[in-house]
Order: structure tokens, then sequence, then C-alpha cells
């Protein structure tokens, strides 16, 4: 294995670790001041859901998950489990047509209250090679359910 990257994958267990320990807040409760960059992971109980990453302050970052924007990426891929809507790239699957969908724009409106009612726990990591190994690795080891790491 090439040493450099040995020495990165070293350090992501520790992290996780850290991450897990972390008493978890209710999303909507996150404080303000957390630290900038790093890795977070929603869950509800001791069900993992999502696993993300962040250079900017992580509590931003959370509250973006279920804030009134018409992009909240994991309130999407809530939505769309729910309804059977899968991700399109024509204009009948676009975002603009599913916030039109009645139906949809219900769930995925059910899915921003959802998630600001679920714990996160979160760790600081600024650098941005070990945050994209440590997302992976955390929602691999959590077995998140709504990670998916194919291309799009």
């Amino acid at each position: 294995m090439n040493e450099q990257f040995r020495n990165l994958a070293d350090t992501l267990h520790a992290k996780y670790e850290a991450l897990l320990a972390m008493r978890p807040v209710v999303a909507r409760e996150i404080p303000s001041d957390t630290p900038v960059g790093g890795v977070y992971l929603f869950s509800e109980g001791a069900t993992h859901l999502y696993a993300g990453r962040t250079k900017r302050r992580i509590a931003v970052r959370i509250r973006n998950h279920f804030s009134t924007a018409p992009d909240c990426p994991f309130a999407w891929l809530i939505a769309r489990e729910v309804t059977g809507r899968k991700a399109t790239y024509t204009q009948t699957g676009s975002r603009k047509a599913l916030l039109a969908d009645a139906v949809f724009n219900a769930e995925y409106e059910r899915a921003k209250s959802r998630i600001r009612e679920m714990i996160v726990r979160y760790v600081h990591e600024p650098d941005p090679t070990r945050q994209a190994l440590l997302e992976i690795y955390v929602a691999v080891a959590t077995e998140a359910r709504f990670n998916d790491f194919d291309t799009h």
C-alpha cells in the first residue's frame, strides 16, 4: 500500500471512535459554535442513516439539510425512497418538476421535519482528503443506509 495513503488511513478509526463517542444532539438544537470542517452522522436512535462532510462550519451544514432551500440532499434521498422517485436527468424527473409534484413535495417537507428531529454527531477534520476518506469510513462502518458513493 502507498505509504502516504496508509498514513491517512491509519488516522480514520480514531476519528470514527471520537465521532461515535460524542454525546449526540438533536439536529435542530445543534450549537452554532461547532468546528469549521468535519464529518457528521445523522441517526434515529441506534440506526445510522447518513454521513456527510463539510469544509464550512458543521452547524451550518447540518441546518442546510432541513432548511427552506429547495436543495436539501439528505431530504431528497428520503423523499425519493418514500415515493419511489429516482433521480433522472430529464425535465420530467428534474428537481424543479419533483417540487411541483404535490405528493413528492409533501414527502420532501416531511423528510426535512424528520431530519430536524434526528440526532447528530460530528467530529472536526479540516483536511479535505481525510474528510473524504472519513466520510466513506463512517458510512461503511455504521452501515448508514442513505449513503451512496455511486456516480450520477
